[in-house]
């Protein structure tokens, strides 16, 4: 019942992560992303506040200065500025299928630079899987779009971000970092309109509602998220991360028109089994080893 219920709401998650994807590509045509970036984060960082205040959360904390925490939080706001500007250049389907390699990168670089033991078998995926996101950007190939390594880039980014959250040894809880990263996210918002040569602009009516669409979603897709990873088996949840690539092919077809070609079809098969699977191996041998640990 616990892993039926992180299930739900991992996918919750994705699905309002994908929804706010399509609704930063709809107003990209308008509005600057990095306008959309720090309104967004403005208005989620707002709700963090209220809900710090609610519960007595203090509002400073001097681990936000740690500089782990600094490096995290600015791997986040790299990759976030990256991949919301490959939305507004590449299709939307395309964009998200190249962030699924994230769990592959996650694995690399736990295994290259925390320690972690990864078999010859997770080596082997991991390889398929990159070869995977080769077959979707096609370098050199007809049909490359050089703005999708945009998406690749901010996927890396948001993978460092990823595993230097495992490495982190502070007492920050999720709402604190979050709310860290979309303090930062704000000001650079304004910095990548200025270098894309975008300045702000006041939104319409319609646009503001899309503005707070935005704001809602982003909100309950942290929300849901921070919920799913209290509950059950994290190896069996996370896989279901998999579903915003469904979200994502039904909101790029019904929104945009969007149709995959058959290289971002099989590239984005050969990502999700070969993450599946590295996914399978890790909560395998996680829980191998929690077994032959002797009891106290």
């Amino acid at each position: 019942m616990e892993n039926l219920r992180g299930a739900l709401f991992m996918v919750i998650a994705m699905g309002c992560f994908a929804v706010e994807d399509a609704l930063i590509k709809s107003l990209s045509g308008t509005v600057p992303v990095g306008q959309v970036l720090s309104i967004t984060c403005a208005g989620g960082l707002l709700a963090f506040i209220l809900w710090f205040i609610i519960r007595n959360i203090p509002l400073w904390q001097p681990e936000y200065l740690h500089p782990k925490v600094l490096m995290r939080s600015g791997a986040d706001v790299i990759g976030s500025c990256l991949f919301a500007t490959a939305l507004t250049l590449v299709p939307l389907t395309t964009a998200s299928a190249v962030i699924q390699a994230t769990p592959l990168v996650v694995a690399t670089g736990a295994a290259l630079f925390l320690g972690q033991e990864v078999g010859w078998r997770r080596w082997l995926a991991i390889g398929i899987g990159f070869a995977g996101v080769l077959i979707i950007v096609r370098p050199g190939l007809e049909g490359f779009n050089s703005a999708v390594l945009l998406a690749v880039a901010g996927m890396l980014a948001l993978a460092s971000r990823d595993l230097l959250t495992r490495s982190l040894r502070v007492s920050l809880s999720g709402p604190q970092l979050a709310a860290h990263t979309f303090l930062l996210i704000i000001p650079a918002g304004y910095v990548l309109s200025t270098l894309l040569g975008q300045p702000f602009v006041i939104p319409n009516g319609r646009e503001s509602w899309l503005l707070l669409g935005c704001i809602a979603f982003a909100i309950a897709a942290y929300l849901a998220l921070v919920t799913a990873t209290r509950h059950g088996n994290a190896g069996i949840i996370s896989s279901f991360r998999y579903s915003r690539m469904v979200f994502a092919l039904i909101l790029g077809f019904a929104v945009f028109g969007e149709i995959p070609d058959a290289p971002t079809w099989i590239g984005t098969a050969i990502i999700i089994a070969t993450g599946l699977f590295t996914l399978w191996r890790e909560a395998r041998l996680h829980r191998t080893s929690l077994a032959s640990q002797p009891a106290l």
